[in-house]
């Protein structure tokens, strides 16, 4: 990580950092890339000046599940593009999907979206590994060549498409475990999904459209828990969706079994009403499911069940959506909505306190991808590197995507009224989002 030799005094914000709960008004001071001194009453000798009043000061935002598309769907998003939309949306860490062209199956790959993310220098881009060669589910990819290349992979997935061969899922499992190594789980049972377009139910019948069943993803669960358990190995299981998925997370985790979980800002926020309006904006994988599917991903954040909440940020260019339902690709964009959905949905429903939806965005992500490797810590305290995010939780705005700083708009949000907003994003010592602008990219 680069440091910078510039001063920086956060003034009056209120800190927070996990375990920590949240401060009185405090300041902080940054040099030479780490926190010198929290305190009142700092003098600002030489030092640029954040004025952080009626805003909570909070480690950087850690998102372990986008989609940068490079290489090869530069068109969509590329390493800048998404660099920008994660620090407008207060992310300092971003962890990239392995579903590019050519995939990220390999050290060379790997090694290229890494460097790309260091050569931007507004966030660190960590990218994820394929668990087999091209994402073909036919044979393990080099993940040892990856694990111990410059970019250190320490996740692997096929995610956007599922392992199907247990056998193969079974070795990448052995293999991961000896290596310290993450496999994050997409799970679908496709052989249930083909031609799918939305959730299967009541309104996929209304609307005329092919249903893709909850039970494809929670068979894909149930087998990847059974195999973690068996190998021993650490399993995420991304993007949840489903009352009876959370319930088999919630046993496994009574089992005390290395199983951990996501679940994005759209999957506790939409449900499968939303679509009677056809808006393929609003089409994903895993899809929106009901009404009690979203009160049961709610419980799970709520007791504990789930881990992290990720984005799934999954640009795709005009044309892509704006196209007939079953032509349109999956996916919506979420880096710059993901805080304000948090505060509007969680927090200000109480499904979450405020420290409680923070550590599902700072500290649990970054221990699960053992940050630490990479010098980053995932606490605002004296000494540590300066990687931080200034909100103002009560500021409202109207989501209007045509102001993302990502090359695509694909967001079911526009003219939303939402409570939340990213004023300062500071990453490795240097301010990358000031006043909502973002900093021109480090020379």
């Amino acid at each position: 990580m680069r440091g910078n030799s510039q001063k920086i005094l956060i003034k009056k914000g209120r800190v927070y950092s996990p375990g920590a709960g949240i401060s009185s008004e405090i300041d902080v001071l940054i040099h030479e890339g780490i926190i010198k001194r929290i305190d009142r009453g700092i003098q600002p000798t030489g030092a640029k000046i954040l004025d952080a009043e009626g805003c909570i000061v909070s480690p950087g935002f850690i998102d372990m599940h986008v989609h940068l598309r490079e290489p090869g769907m530069e068109y969509k998003e590329d390493v800048g593009s998404g660099s920008r939309a994660a620090v407008s949306g207060g992310f300092t860490v971003v962890c990239c999907m392995p579903n590019t062209d050519p995939p990220i199956d390999n050290a060379s790959v790997a090694e290229y979206v890494f460097d790309r993310g260091v050569d931007e220098g507004l966030c660190m881009v960590l990218p994820h590994g394929a668990i087999t060669q091209g994402r073909g589910g036919k044979a393990l990819a080099p993940m040892g060549e990856m694990g111990s290349c410059r970019a250190m992979v320490r996740g692997f997935s096929d995610d956007g498409s599922t392992v199907t061969d247990s056998e193969i899922m079974r070795r990448a499992m052995e293999y991961a475990r000896t290596m310290d190594s993450l496999i994050i789980s997409h799970c679908e049972d496709v052989s249930l999904t083909a031609g799918g377009q939305m959730n299967e139910g009541f309104y996929s019948t209304l609307l005329g459209l092919r249903g893709i069943p909850r039970e494809a993803e929670e068979i894909g669960v149930f087998r990847d828990i059974c195999l973690s358990e068996k190998t021993n190995a650490e399993l995420h299981i991304a993007h949840v969706s489903t009352a009876e998925t959370i319930m088999l997370l919630r046993d496994a985790k009574r089992r005390n079994s290395r199983v951990t979980c996501e679940v994005t800002p759209h999957h506790f926020t939409l449900d499968d009403s939303y679509l009677v309006t056809y808006d393929t904006n609003l089409k994903v994988n895993p899809p929106l499911r009901s009404r009690a599917d979203v009160e049961a991903v709610l419980e799970g954040l709520a007791d504990g069940t789930v881990d992290v909440i990720a984005t799934d940020h999954a640009p795709h260019a005009l044309h892509e959506k704006e196209t007939e339902f079953d032509r349109a690709e999956f996916g919506m964009v979420g880096l710059e909505t993901c805080l304000a959905l948090v505060i509007s949905v969680l927090v200000e429903n109480g499904v979450l306190s405020l420290e409680g939806a923070l550590e599902k965005m700072t500290l649990a992500p970054s221990r699960i991808m053992r940050l630490e490797r990479f010098g980053y810590s995932p606490l605002i305290e004296e000494g540590a590197p300066a990687n931080i995010t200034v909100f103002n939780p009560d500021f409202e705005w109207v989501v209007d995507p045509q102001m993302f700083k990502s090359r695509s708009k694909n967001s079911p949000f526009a003219g939303w009224k939402v409570k939340g907003k990213v004023i300062h994003t500071i990453f490795s010592g240097r301010v990358v989002l000031e006043n909502m602008e973002v900093k021109a990219k480090l020379e």
